[in-house]
């Protein structure tokens, strides 16, 4: 799914957002297009169907190749990322990870995959792909000579992901892409953390940019949903190789995520600045021992967020001071506004604890930082999330009678 976006004008971010998507063929007299519920789509007749219809969206065929609900997110997201011909939409964000890599590997290929990388990646990489005949290598993001070195004959595609999943490292991706591509490899990334508003992926090298709609685009913890959008060399090949696998998402759950990508703009301001807020008050408490957060001025990845991000969100991590599990617990345990789950990009707040030790093979994780702590800032007051962690140390600092 996905062609190309009318309609934007060359206007800023916020306004694309609110205009984007909303062809008048689609919505009719409603501000936004109905949700279109439909496997069979007719023809007017028997000379109608012999004629076909082009596979492209705006094209009635089969509910397989969607309608218009579906058609105008689609087209709202290739609007907003720069460089893109289209977007193919994916029923979850590992569902588009692994959707794009099959697009691109064949077996015998090589697949290079950031060693920070979101951990179903991983899994994507080590398990499916394996089975398909796909070697996976993992490199540091952070090490360009042996990022270069790991390159052979025989590499297809490079899986990027900045920040990484959980440990919030800043690649230099317009570099890493680069040498991607003087090898002949394609860069697959997966730009779910800043989406195109904080990043755009394509315009800083990237052939492919993945995101799990789930998180900032629907941004109410209601829907699953990823996304590719590509330039005119892969999006054909995303689009066909998502139709051969059956690819298809609900026009209610496209009408959900057209919703949220309203809003967007606002809602990531909002967690943005909460997190970083909160960032910098934990940077001067003394329970923790290191925070990881691009946007925070000190922090190892902040020069090149600052070089290449336009904005960013709210999600970040921390390290605990000491290596005692049950105080970590007791820390958790005790927040009131932090629920504890998978996902973020909602507008509440979450927490999980987090030790990527086991899952690191290119670079080892430091042994000191097994505790740590992952925060998804949502849309609360930053003074009420405050005073809540503040309240969960107090009850850290008390083991268990």
């Amino acid at each position: 799914m996905g062609g190309k976006a009318a309609g934007d004008g060359g206007h800023k971010p916020a306004t694309r957002l609110v205009e984007v998507g909303r062809r008048p063929e689609w919505t009719g007299a409603a501000v936004n297009p109905p949700v279109w519920r439909a496997s069979t789509q007719l023809y007017a007749d028997s000379a109608d169907l012999a004629r076909g219809r082009p596979n492209t969206d705006g094209q009635f065929y089969y509910g397989r190749r969607g309608g218009p609900t579906q058609w105008a997110l689609a087209e709202a997201l290739t609007a907003l990322e720069p460089g893109a011909a289209g977007t193919v939409l994916y029923p979850s964000g590992v569902a588009a990870i692994a959707g794009a890599l099959m697009a691109v590997l064949r077996p015998g290929d090589v697949l290079l995959v950031t060693d920070n990388a979101y951990e179903p990646t991983r899994a994507t990489a080590t398990g499916l792909l394996r089975r398909m005949g796909v070697e996976a290598r993992f490199f540091d993001p952070l090490d360009h000579d042996a990022y270069r070195a790991a390159f052979c004959d025989r590499t297809r595609a490079v899986m990027l992901e900045s920040p990484g999943s959980l440990t919030m490292e800043v690649a230099d991706v317009p570099a890493l892409a680069r040498i991607a591509r003087e090898h002949g490899a394609v860069s697959v990334l997966d730009n779910t953390w800043a989406s195109p508003l904080g990043f755009a992926g394509l315009a800083h090298g990237c052939d492919i940019v993945v995101m799990s709609l789930t998180k900032h685009v629907g941004g109410h913890s209601d829907l699953m949903m990823g996304s590719a959008s590509a330039g005119d060399a892969w999006h054909a090949r995303l689009r066909h190789t998502a139709q051969s696998l059956g690819q298809v998402v609900s026009p209610d759950d496209a009408a959900l995520a057209l919703r949220g990508l309203r809003t967007m703009g606002v809602r990531l301001a909002q967690s943005s600045g909460t997190a970083l807020t909160i960032a910098t008050w934990l940077s001067g408490r003394p329970e923790v021992a290191r925070v990881m957060c691009p946007m925070l001025p000190g922090d190892a990845g902040h020069a090149l967020w600052q070089r290449d991000f336009t904005g960013g969100c709210g999600l970040f991590s921390f390290v605990l001071e000491g290596n005692d599990p049950a105080a970590r617990a007791r820390f958790i345990d005790a927040l009131r506004l932090f629920g504890i789950g998978y996902s973020w990009g909602g507008f509440e707040s979450l927490v999980i604890p987090f030790d990527p030790t086991p899952i690191r093979t290119a670079r080892a994780w430091p042994a000191g930082h097994r505790l740590g702590v992952r925060l998804s800032c949502g849309l609360e007051d930053a003074g009420d999330l405050i005073a809540d962690l503040s309240q969960a140390f107090d009850a850290m600092a008390r083991p268990e009678a």
